[in-house]
């Protein structure tokens, strides 16, 4: 995918609204990868500076390409006039906040996540150990139905088929 990547960053490096870069989630960019969310990697991240979304399109240059020539500047606090009205009264309500009811909002909308995601792991957890249990089931049964002669009454069985006598 990288060699992709950077044909894509070069052939955008100058366009007026379009930014194509990369960040190393492991060193300087570390903070930057964290407010936006990454969590492995590669991810690829697209939209508004302060509030990117995951890219869940293909990973091939065809792909890549076919993504990058369909973005456009969207509807943002510093492209409002790109906003229908209904976003631009959401936007206009929230800029008359103050910066602390702000902050409250953000984190109270970030619990939700949090919440979520350790529901889900849970969920995860419970699920993953119930298949682990009937994985043990599963293999048990199979162990006793062998271990109580299934293979000797199939010897059986195929012997009497082919019509050879016992003795």
């Amino acid at each position: 995918m990288k060699p992709a990547w950077d044909s894509l960053m070069d052939e955008y490096k100058d366009h007026s609204s379009i930014l194509i870069a990369d960040v190393d989630c492991t060193a300087a960019g570390k903070p930057l990868c964290d407010a936006a969310g990454v969590k492995g990697y590669p991810t690829l991240k697209h939209g508004d500076p302060a509030s990117m979304e995951d890219y869940k399109g293909g990973r091939d240059e065809k792909a890549l390409k076919e993504f990058a020539k369909s973005m456009k500047p969207s509807c943002s606090p510093a492209n409002i006039e790109l906003c229908d009205d209904e976003k631009k009264a959401e936007i206009t309500r929230l800029q008359a906040m103050p910066v602390v009811a702000l902050d409250a909002l953000i984190e109270e909308k970030e619990k939700l996540l949090e919440d979520s995601e350790k529901n889900f792991k849970a969920a995860v957890e419970k699920l993953q150990a119930s298949y682990e249990k009937l994985q043990k089931d599963k293999e048990d049964t199979a162990n006793q139905v062998k271990e109580s002669g299934l293979g000797l009454i199939k010897a059986v069985k195929a012997m009497k088929a082919s019509g050879k006598s016992e003795l």
